[in-house]
């Protein structure tokens, strides 16, 4: 079963999957980043969901978004419509695509906590399989070679300051 999560074939389906949810995502965020975007209006339909006979919000996050996030509009809006720009370009081009899911799963959350269903838990569900099958979704993509470079720098730096630790010690 592992070898189908980790083939370079089926990597293609889940480079399609990523790329797809990618799109989504930065379509989502150009539309806010160049449309002025102001989360004030959201925020307080959420809140409004949170009160009455039958919420749709959780009293919880009802106070969260009151006390924490509406006081902050601004500082919300430009990270919502920012981290989902990000989150589109890093998936569509597999660049820091296991944070990049993270963060999306966490935005589809927290809209989800909100009251808005809409597409939130199909790309929800699209992050969460993308993330259990990390190794084919980093196939095609950055990813690939950027990791392996990183991972090379940073050996080299520990061992450069093991060795300066090992000769200053020896000295």
């Amino acid at each position: 079963m592992r070898k189908w999560f980790e083939n370079k074939v089926v990597a293609v389906v889940w480079t399609v999957l990523r790329v797809w949810l990618g799109i989504q995502w930065l379509q989502a965020g150009w539309g806010k980043v160049t449309g002025g975007f102001d989360a004030g209006g959201y925020l307080q339909g959420a809140i409004a969901k949170a009160g009455g006979e039958t919420p749709i919000v959780a009293a919880w996050y009802g106070n969260f978004l009151e006390t924490v996030a509406l006081p902050n509009a601004k500082l919300f809006s430009f990270v919502v419509a920012w981290g989902e720009l990000l989150v589109g370009l890093g998936l569509i081009v597999g660049a820091l695509t296991i944070p990049a899911l993270i963060a999306a799963a966490f935005m589809n959350l927290n809209f989800l906590w909100a009251g808005t269903v809409s597409t939130n838990p199909t790309f929800l569900l699209a992050a969460v399989v993308l993330l259990f099958v990390w190794k084919g979704t980093t196939y095609y993509g950055v990813d690939r070679f950027f990791l392996p470079f990183m991972r090379n720098k940073l050996q080299e730096r520990k061992n450069k300051q093991t060795n300066k630790m090992i000769a200053e010690g020896a000295a």
